[in-house]
């Protein structure tokens, strides 16, 4: 028989459809503090976390991105960057912005392990999250870059990755997990 952490972590999943209810102020409040109880190394914390709830920032920031994705050499971004529909963060009713000074080799690794707490923290309160990858892709791009301080970010980080968050339709189909052959080895 499971325990609650590891039942949740082998339920979770990532959720792409998500209704229009917010995550509550509380809520958010203990995912953000999961986050912060992440391991960072030698304990530094130097992270950053940006929680949005505002749904006109979450479309402005959209257009920052696919603005940026719109210059790119790739094809694929490129139409990205040139869709009417394209959104993202599919349209979540929040998304936090993790990032993080790009000085230390290990920031990126700490940021992943803040946003495998908050997936897990938004899980067991019943709330869906999708990590979104765009931001980190494009936060260097001048137009973006400015609109991320506006919003908090510091200047100096780099964002190593996003965490939609809110509530997957009733009925949303969820994939089964099949796991890999040959990932795991065990020597004793």
């Amino acid at each position: 028989m499971l325990n609650e952490v590891l039942e949740n972590i082998k339920s979770r999943r990532s959720v792409r459809t998500y209704t229009e209810q917010q995550v509550s102020a509380e809520n958010l409040n203990l995912i953000l503090e999961a986050a912060t109880y992440a391991p960072s190394g030698m304990n530094f914390q130097t992270w950053h976390f940006t929680a949005i709830q505002d749904a006109d920032i979450l479309r402005e920031l959209n257009e920052k991105i696919k603005g940026a994705f719109a210059k790119s050499d790739e094809p694929r971004l490129q139409e990205r960057g040139h869709s009417e529909t394209y959104c993202c963060y599919y349209h979540a009713p929040t998304l936090i912005i993790v990032s993080n000074e790009p000085t230390q080799w290990w920031a990126s690794m700490d940021c992943a392990c803040a946003m495998q707490n908050i997936f897990l923290a938004a899980k067991s309160l019943g709330i869906g999250s999708c990590w979104i990858n765009q931001l980190g892709q494009t936060c260097d791009d001048p137009d973006v870059r400015a609109f991320l301080m506006k919003l908090g970010v510091p200047e100096n980080h780099r964002v190593y990755g996003c965490a939609a968050l809110g509530y997957a339709p009733e009925g949303a189909p969820m994939k089964d997990k099949n796991l890999a052959e040959g990932t795991v080895t065990v020597i004793r």
